[in-house]
């Protein structure tokens, strides 16, 4: 069956599904160093990786087994990030959480402001996942904005696991945060 992508509002911001027409704001967005700092791929360093990573989203949306939607504000913006769940389990009613924003938007609240519409979608009773009870995301440790945008929508912190991870050549702890939908307040 195929599922409708679902847009999201919030008061500043619209959450549509990304498409080819963003590659140049995908490629500003990481191309950045800092923005990939604490992710598992390298600066971006051509647009054929920011098609390539529009086409992965996609893919990944088509087969059910997650969503990324692209963020923009309501004056039809280039797009500022993405956010969304990389692995969505419908089996245990879990998500997988996954954002990103560009450098030049930071600090203004939006991504709290963005992923506080999805949390909120994914834990309605008519969500188009069917039903999530649970939705994690992981930082690695120093990455204390992230961090502080997952606090502020109530997550919890779970633990250290430790060298969970390997990219850039090397082993990466990962702090593991979650939320509960009973625990979820708008």
């Amino acid at each position: 069956m195929k599922m409708e992508f679902p847009q999201l509002s919030t008061k500043r911001l619209k959450l549509k599904q990304i498409s080819l027409a963003d590659t140049q704001a995908i490629y500003d967005i990481f191309s950045n160093q800092d923005v990939v700092e604490y992710y598992d791929l390298a600066p971006f360093e051509d647009l054929a990786q920011a098609e390539k990573i529009i086409k992965f989203f996609q893919t990944r949306f088509e087969s059910h087994s997650g969503i990324r939607w692209g963020i923009y504000f309501m004056d039809n913006s280039p797009c500022l990030g993405t956010c969304g769940f990389n692995s969505l389990d419908k089996h245990m009613h879990s998500a997988t959480l996954g954002y990103d924003l560009n450098k030049k938007y930071w600090g203004q609240g939006i991504m709290t402001e963005a992923l506080g519409s999805v949390i909120q979608t994914a834990f309605d009773n008519n969500s188009p996942f069917g039903p999530i009870n649970r939705i994690q995301a992981d930082t690695i440790p120093g990455n204390t904005a992230s961090e502080n945008v997952l606090r502020r929508l109530g997550f919890k912190e779970e633990g250290l696991r430790r060298q969970c991870g390997y990219w850039k050549d090397q082993y990466h702890d990962l702090k593991c945060f979650a939320l509960l939908k009973n625990e979820f307040t708008t």
